[in-house]
């Protein structure tokens, strides 16, 4: 009997790249995979190192904190050798910018790593750090990203790819730990101090970032990760605000001691220094005047690793992001841009008459409307659901994880029976918008049903609170039975869900 040849499979095409930041607070290595212009994370390692924790009162590294760090860098350097050196990038920041014997760690470190190490600056950290922070998520407008490290806070002002100004500030969680919440105390007195510390630093350079008016504020890794995940394991589907800052610190309080911490979604890893990091994001969002805070999907690392693909700068993330999803899940292109538009025509239309629309608004509609058969390839029946489990899952680059949480929930709702309960967790600032945006999906989706342009008609929406009626050219609904039916399936559907939709 013959056997049967075995074939090897094609070799993949593309590069390999990584960037390392050796932080104050945690070392990270990340490894991407370029194919055709898609960036994909291959490798993420992150080891809690507390570099800062070993600086005595002099700036001087202590042996054993210098220790941690070489023996972590082992790790790395295993994993660096299958990398073109030409694509690698290793950074140091705030802590071996303090320290006194910093050429004695990083001698050691280059020689473990095989590969220059560069201690940058802090304006050099902030700009790379927007860098990462703009190209992972994107926004209209100008943007306040800020991130809390280990031994420093970056705050940077930008539009687009740009920073326009930027600031380095010595406060991080772990120098504030071991400086304000001695023996890991976490009372009333010793956020006041901490808080006023803080203060003391943002409010000297606070002016000039006010006078941008930004309107997007970003939170890069660190302390706004851990409330991130705080909120959502609390299943509130929001950014971050003041409030809830607020009520974190007094649960610090009550608990007494960093050991103690009993707070729903909060990392074990992330204990000793949430109360510190905490501190400092109360300080920054009073003297910035912050509202909210999204999470932003990239930090330092991501800015090294675009700053090395400077061609994909270029590119828009999102639209990127959506033509990516468009042929990894076989989704009909034709049909998503047919549905999209549809969608954004209706929002403009609804937008002109409700006070409710956000900067957003047609972002999140847009990429909603796109991905909305995500889950055919799975199957029909509900397929739906599977969509919404599939981008509750990928990476979104351009899209803030609030942005994406809504997305999901938009295209998990955009067939059948409505349940509204699954936008009682946003904000009462969001939730109207994200349920009118239903709306418009549901009805773009029937409208469009046949798949075929020449059949659209043009449709005019009449807004009065949640009471909406759709008009068609004459004769047009009933020259086309199938879709006037399903129109009044829908009509029946978004009066269960206690809202008044009309069709003429």
């Amino acid at each position: 009997m013959q056997q049967a040849a075995f074939t090897h499979p094609t070799t993949t095409q593309g590069e390999y790249y990584a960037a390392v930041d050796l932080g104050s607070n945690s070392f990270h290595m990340v490894v991407v995979h370029v194919v055709n212009g898609s960036v994909q994370i291959i490798n993420k390692i992150k080891q809690k190192v507390r570099l800062a924790a070993g600086l005595d009162e002099q700036l001087k590294l202590d042996a054993a904190s210098m220790e941690r760090g070489w023996q972590c860098l082992y790790t790395f350097a295993e994993r660096l050798q299958d990398i073109p050196p030409s694509n690698i990038k290793i950074v140091a920041t705030a802590t071996l910018r303090l320290a006194t014997n910093a050429s004695e760690f990083v001698s050691k470190a280059e020689n473990i790593l095989k590969h220059r190490l560069d201690v940058i600056s802090g304006e050099e950290e902030a700009r790379q750090i927007y860098l990462g922070v703009a190209y992972t998520s994107a926004n209209q407008g100008n943007t306040l990203v800020i991130d809390i490290g280990g031994a420093s806070t970056e705050v940077i002002i930008g539009n687009d790819m740009t920073p326009m100004h930027l600031k380095s500030l010595d406060i991080g969680c772990v120098t504030f730990m071991e400086r304000y919440f001695t023996g890991g105390r976490t009372t009333q007195a010793e956020f006041d101090s901490a808080i006023a510390a803080a203060h003391q630093q943002i409010d000297a350079v606070a002016d000039a970032f006010l006078c941008f008016d930004w309107d997007n504020c970003l939170g890069a890794s660190g302390t706004p990760q851990a409330i991130t995940e705080i909120l959502v394991a609390q299943r509130i589907s929001d950014a971050i605000r003041l409030d809830y800052l607020y009520q974190l610190r007094q649960q610090c309080i009550d608990d007494g001691h960093v050991d103690k911490l009993t707070i729903e979604g909060l990392e074990a890893s992330r204990r000793p220094i949430f109360p510190s990091g905490l501190a400092i994001l109360i300080a920054l969002f009073e003297a910035m005047h912050i509202e909210t805070m999204n999470i932003a999907g990239g930090a330092l690392r991501e800015g090294l690793i675009y700053g090395m693909l400077d061609n994909l700068q270029k590119n828009d993330r999102r639209t990127q992001t959506l033509n990516q999803a468009l042929g990894r899940y076989h989704i009909d292109a034709a049909h998503a841009q047919t549905v999209a538009g549809v969608s954004l025509k209706l929002c403009h239309q609804m937008c002109a008459q409700h006070q409710i629309c956000h900067l957003d608004t047609e972002a999140i509609l847009e990429a909603a409307a796109t991905l909305h058969e995500i889950g055919l390839h799975i199957e029909y029946k509900k397929h739906h659901q599977h969509g919404a489990y599939i981008l509750s899952h990928i990476d979104m680059p351009g899209f803030t994880q609030l942005q994406r949480s809504a997305i999901r929930d938009l295209v998990g709702q955009h067939r059948l029976a409505i349940d509204t309960t699954t936008f009682s967790n946003y904000h009462e600032d969001v939730r109207p918008m994200l349920l009118a945006l239903l709306r418009l999906l549901r009805i773009s989706v029937v409208v469009c049903l046949r798949r075929q342009n020449k059949h659209l008609p043009d449709i005019r929406l009449q807004v009065s609170g949640d009471d909406w009626t759709i008009s068609f050219p004459p004769g047009w609904l009933k020259a086309h039975p199938l879709i006037n039916a399903e129109l009044a399936n829908e009509c029946w559907l978004q009066h269960r869900a206690g809202w008044q939709l009309q069709c003429e």
